[in-house]
Formats: structure tokens, C-alpha cells, sequence
């Protein structure tokens, strides 16, 4: 038992080391699939001794179960607002505050850039993560540590010396372009409203109650600052975010300069620079450097004086609408999009623009050969902000007609009831199967990774494929004879279609493309019902009831799995061998019919293991007490809800003595 004790915390440390090498140093010596090869190689052995478990391994960062809801938690230190400049001249008259507040002129600043997320204090004792919370009011915010812990660019344990025992780092939790790219793609593809913007994204992303889904949206995250400290971490902020960045956090760019010109400068070089980067910065944080000089200028109540944003200006662009499309999505949506004359903007040669819906079109009032203003929404999606009319051939030029019939297919359209979408409603829309079929293949629902968009045209065109179920009925013969096919290519496709019949079972309700059924709903209904005839023969009063499905989602899961069509198509799909994976069984009934309550800081396991423990074992996890609960489970620390549980007359109970209960 020594030497796998040995074994498993030597490939903790090699795991926690490549890590940082990638999060932090940006300098990874090992290959994705050798990260993963390493990382199933632990994870076999926590399955195979899962008494050697501990919560700060790096296979515990995603909770197998959502949670009910965010508490609310007070912040030790309060996190404070910027104030904001947005040209030279501000930046000048702040420059002159600090001087006069000071008293001398002798004080330098750092420069360094202002991540566009969301701001988030991490809390480690004893140099573990043992907290997260968002800056809500400031003063509260919610405790969102089971969702942070699945970013691993945020270490679960600090490395190297010195570590206070008490360490507040405040951040930036974003998103990366190339991720808000996936995921607005993803939104699309499911009918689904986009993100404007990578920081509604990661802000969004951390507000879900299940972090699985939050883990599969690739947040990224950058330290910026202290807020409690159980002793000095330096005298200045600069060596403070350098030590930061040895104890394993990621810290972004930050340099020094010893006056205003020298800000300014920098603030010049940035703008340029900025569009180069794989997040989204809206301009640069500027502050005093010492901390003994912060303490002096103080704040206001609501920001320190020590400190202002310099903002960027939005960049614009002006070109020519050449011609407006209408794309069909799976659901039938008809989104306008505007084909520009290419013209250059934030980096990139923009060509198409997009224009929302139609009531946006109206609004604008956008007509082919108008010379438009565009902008990239968050420096990602080109977006088509304004029409300079003046410029406008009022003889030539004529609205843009809303369709009255599906461009792909001539099918009828509907408005959406109390909504702005347009929908085709044919279901045998030809646009719509290919969008479908591409959803379905995709990586977060069946995972077909050989049927690629090129290959499902050619599918549809030669009508081999009509609905989900031709897929899992297509033969060698028939996939090796399409263009660009040969026999080892053929061999792969079928292979990957083979792979895709044991998917869990949430993949398979996700893949169907249920309208207002994400990923996350989907895996909810897995977990309620198991299996899918159970799932099929829910009434809706049944769905309604469960959390997070509210009506009108239980209205459209009911309506799609009632449908005569959607019924033969998934008969079909399991004649053919498609036999989705069941959740996880549960562990025991000991707890069946039990609501429980857990709180307080836990000594062997995080607060979110215990209520998988509850739930692999029957019961079901509330975030307050009330007459309902059966038990608490009490940490140190337990504070409000022990109080009530006491009033109430609820058992309380420790961490060993809910152990053992289950056991």
C-alpha cells in the first residue's frame, strides 16, 4: 500500500507540475494525449484505493451532480469598483490626484491589462483552495467554488514556500476567444440564443449549477490582486503578482513604470497589441505600486484612489452591404446575415456580418448597398451597428424584404410566439436535417467525429441519410463509394458511428436537439429518469416538477417525444444497436426520501463530494434548512445554518458520523 501511496502523490505532483507549466509559464513539455495518459493512469488507481481520495487531487475537480443553489458568503476584504478614463488627459488629471495625495512625487506605477470577465476571490488556507466567491455587492458574494475548482488554470493547492496560511487572491475568471467561438457556434447549432460577448460567456458559465458543464466550457483565469492575508506578501504590488505566479497562479503581464509618460506609453503599445491576443482585454489597470503609498490615498467607499482603468475605444469599421442571406439553423431559425465588402477590422479581414434576427433588421433599417458602421461584439462576433443613410441611393435602394417562406426549402415560416426568431416549420426542410445531422455528430452530443459537415452533405444529397436512425444503417459499401473516400477513411467513419452507440444516455437526449434542451438539461433528465423510455412515457406535469425544467422546456421535451415521426426515428436508432450508457446506479437506499443539508468547512472531503455521497446514496441535497430536513451535516464553521437547524430541532451531525451512516 506504500508504494501506491507513493505512486499516486508522485503523479499528483507531476500532474500539478505540468499544470502550471502550461496555465502559468506558458510552456508545456508534454503533448496533450501524454497529459491524459498520465491523468488516467491516476485516476485507474483512485478507483482501484479510494481511501487514498483526496479532495485536492487533480481528478476532483468536476462534481458528478449539479448543485440546488449559490450561498451567499461575506468577502474579508471588500472588492472594490474601478473608476475609469478613457483618453490622455484623464490619465493626466489622476496622475496629478496622486501627487497631491501623496505629497511627493516619488512613487511609481504598475501597468497591466484589464481582463474583460468576471472578478472572483479565491480563499486558500493552509495553502489549499478552500473558498470561491464572485464580488456580487462587493461586501457578499456567491460562493461558486465548485464550478472554479474545474478551471485548471486555478491550482486546488499552492506549490513552493511561504505560503501564508491565509491567502486571499482576487482575479479574473474569462473566457478565451477561441472557446467563445465554440461555444456561440454550439449555441447556434442548438437554436439557442448567443453569448453577445466572452464576458456575459464566462459570467454565465459560472453561474450553472452543474459543473460539469461549466468544466466542458473552457474558463481560463488571471490573478490581479490580494484581499486577506494572514501576513505581508510584499511591499509592493508588482512582487506580490510575482510571488503569486511562483506559488503556481497565473498572472498576467505586469509591468512597471516610473511615471505618467511612461503609463501612456505603454497604454499606446497595448491597443495595438491588443487584438493579437487570445482574450479579450477592454483596455489597462493603472496603479500606485507600493502598498504603503495605497494605504495612504485610500478610497472612496466605492474605489481607491490608488488605482483607474484606462478604457479603449471601440474599434469601428465602414463598409458596403453587398447582399444580405438568410441561414436556416436546425430548429429552422432564419438568422440575416450581411455579405460586406472586406474590409479590415481589430485584425481580421471581416466578410459577413451578422444581423440578429429581422426585427434588428428593421430597426436599422439595413438594405443591400448601404454603407454600414460595423463593430466586433466583444472583439469576436462582427456585428453591424449603425447605417449611414446619407450615403443611401434613394432611388436604387429598397428594404430588405422579410421572407415569407423558408429560403433553403419554400416551406412556410412562423414568428415565434412573444418572441423575434422567424422559424421554418417544414419538417422535411432540407437545410434543416443537414444542420441537425451536424449537431448530432457533434462533440458534445453523440460525438460522430468522423461525420464531418463535407461528409453529412454528401449523405443528405445522395439521400443515404433522411434522419438520425440512417446513420447507425449506413454500410461500408455505400460510405466508401462518396467523393474523397477511400477504403481506410470509409473504415474510420464506421468505426466512429459504431463507438457512438454506447454514449451515455444524456448525449443521445442532447444529440436529439429538443428545442431548449442544452447539455446541461440534458443530463438532468438523465439523472431523473435513467432511461429513456422512462423519459418518453413522462407526462408533463411529471417533467415540470423537476428542478430546472421549467414549463415551457417540459412543454417542448413532451411535444417532441409524443411526436408519431420523433417516436419512429428513435425505434429505429435502438433497433439499429444504439444502447445509451444508464447513469451511474446508486450506491445504497440509505437515504431515500431524505432532504439534507450540508455546511461548514469539511476535513476530508469538499462540501459538493458529501452531496454526491447523499445523492449516490438516495437522498437529495437542499442549500437551506427547513422543517423538511432530515439531517445537517456540520464542518467547522457552520454558522447560520446550524443556528436554524437548532431552532428547528434538527439533528446535527459531524463529517465521520455521516460516513459512517452511509456505510
Amino acid at each position: 500500500m506504500t508504494d501506491i501511496r507513493k505512486k499516486i502523490e508522485r503523479l499528483r505532483a507531476e500532474i500539478r507540475r505540468h499544470d502550471v507549466l502550461y496555465y502559468v509559464h506558458n510552456a508545456p513539455e508534454i503533448s496533450d494525449p501524454e497529459y491524459d495518459k498520465l491523468f488516467g493512469e491516476l485516476k485507474q488507481l483512485e478507483n482501484e484505493h479510494p481511501e487514498l481520495l483526496t479532495p485536492d487531487s487533480p481528478t476532483q475537480r468536476v462534481s458528478e451532480r449539479p448543485i440546488e443553489g449559490f450561498e451567499t458568503v461575506a468577502h474579508a476584504v471588500p472588492m472594490l469598483s474601478i473608476d475609469n478614463t478613457y483618453n490622455e488627459e484623464e490619465l493626466r488629471e489622476f496622475d496629478k490626484r496622486i501627487r497631491k495625495g501623496l505629497e511627493t512625487d516619488d512613487y511609481d506605477f504598475s501597468v497591466e491589462p484589464k481582463i474583460d470577465g468576471l472578478a472572483i476571490s479565491l480563499r486558500y488556507e493552509q495553502g489549499h483552495l478552500v473558498r470561491a466567491a464572485t464580488r456580487g455587492d462587493g461586501s457578499r458574494g456567491d460562493d461558486v467554488t465548485s464550478n472554479i475548482r474545474t478551471i485548471r488554470a486555478i491550482p486546488l493547492s499552492l506549490e513552493g514556500s511561504h505560503i501564508p496560511d491565509i491567502l486571499e487572491v482576487r482575479g479574473e475568471v474569462y473566457m478565451p476567444k477561441k472557446a467563445f467561438a465554440e461555444l456561440n457556434a454550439a449555441k447556434v447549432e442548438a437554436g439557442e440564443p448567443e453569448f453577445a460577448n466572452p464576458r456575459n460567456a464566462a459570467a454565465g458559465s459560472l453561474k450553472l449549477l452543474d459543473a460539469r458543464i461549466t468544466a466542458s466550457r473552457k474558463l481560463a483565469f488571471f490573478a490581479y490582486s490580494l484581499g486577506q492575508t494572514s501576513e505581508p506578501l510584499a511591499e509592493t504590488h508588482f512582487d506580490a503578482m510575482q510571488k503569486l505566479r511562483n506559488f503556481g497562479l497565473p498572472v498576467n503581464d505586469v509591468v512597471k513604470a516610473e511615471n505618467a509618460a511612461a503609463v501612456l506609453k505603454i497604454c499606446h503599445q497595448w491597443d495595438k497589441k491588443k487584438t493579437n491576443l487570445d482574450y479579450q482585454i477592454d483596455g489597462l489597470v493603472i496603479k500606485i505600486n507600493r502598498y504603503d503609498q495605497q494605504d495612504i490615498l485610500g478610497t472612496t467607499g466605492r474605489a481607491p484612489k490608488w488605482c483607474i482603468a484606462y478604457k479603449f475605444a471601440a474599434e469601428q469599421a465602414e463598409t458596403t452591404v453587398e447582399s444580405i442571406d438568410v441561414q436556416v439553423g436546425k430548429n429552422g431559425t432564419l438568422t440575416p446575415v450581411a455579405n460586406l465588402k472586406p474590409v479590415k477590422l481589430a485584425g481580421t479581414t471581416v466578410k459577413r456580418a451578422t444581423l440578429h434576427n429581422f426585427e434588428q433588421v428593421k430597426r436599422l433599417d439595413v438594405r443591400c448597398g448601404d454603407t454600414v458602421i460595423i463593430e466586433k461584439a466583444g472583439e469576436i462576433i462582427p456585428q453591424v451597428v449603425d447605417v449611414i443613410v446619407k450615403q443611401r441611393d434613394l432611388f436604387e435602394s429598397q428594404p430588405f424584404e422579410i421572407p415569407t417562406a423558408c429560403p433553403a426549402c419554400g416551406g412556410g415560416v412562423e414568428k415565434d410566439e412573444n418572441g423575434v426568431y422567424l422559424r421554418c416549420v417544414n419538417p422535411n426542410c432540407i437545410a434543416q436535417l443537414k444542420e441537425r445531422l451536424e449537431y448530432f455528430v457533434g462533440k458534445g452530443q453523440m460525438d460522430i467525429d468522423k461525420l464531418g459537415p463535407a461528409l453529412i452533405e454528401q449523405l443528405v444529397e445522395t439521400k443515404l441519410v433522411k434522419t438520425f436512425a440512417d446513420i447507425y444503417t449506413l454500410r461500408f459499401d455505400q460510405v466508401v463509394q462518396l467523393d474523397r473516400m477511400a477504403d481506410k477513411s470509409a473504415a474510420n467513419v464506421m468505426d466512429s458511428i459504431e463507438k457512438s452507440k454506447t454514449q451515455p444516455l444524456w448525449r443521445l437526449i442532447a444529440a436529439l436537439g429538443i428545442r431548449n434542451v442544452g447539455g446541461q438539461s440534458a443530463q438532468i433528465l438523465a439523472d431523473e429518469f435513467g432511461a429513456l423510455d422512462k423519459l418518453m412515457a413522462a407526462t408533463v406535469e411529471e417533467l415540470t416538477a423537476i428542478d430546472q425544467i421549467g414549463p415551457v422546456m417540459a412543454e417542448s421535451i413532451h411535444d417532441y417525444l409524443n411526436k408519431e415521426t420523433n417516436i419512429k426515428i428513435i425505434n429505429e436508432m435502438l433497433a439499429a444497436g444504439v444502447k445509451p450508457t444508464a447513469p451511474k446506479e446508486k450506491a445504497s437506499n440509505v437515504l431515500d426520501g431524505m432532504t439534507i443539508v450540508v455546511t461548514g468547512t469539511l476535513k476530508n472531503y469538499t462540501r459538493t463530494q458529501i452531496e454526491q455521497m447523499i445523492k449516490d446514496h438516495g437522498g437529495k441535497t437542499s442549500s437551506s434548512v427547513s422543517k423538511k430536513t432530515a439531517f445537517l451535516v456540520a464542518g467547522e464553521n457552520a454558522g447560520s445554518k446550524l443556528d436554524k437547524a437548532n431552532q428547528l430541532d434538527i439533528e446535527v451531525i459531524t463529517e465521520d458520523k455521516f460516513l459512517k451512516r452511509i456505510r
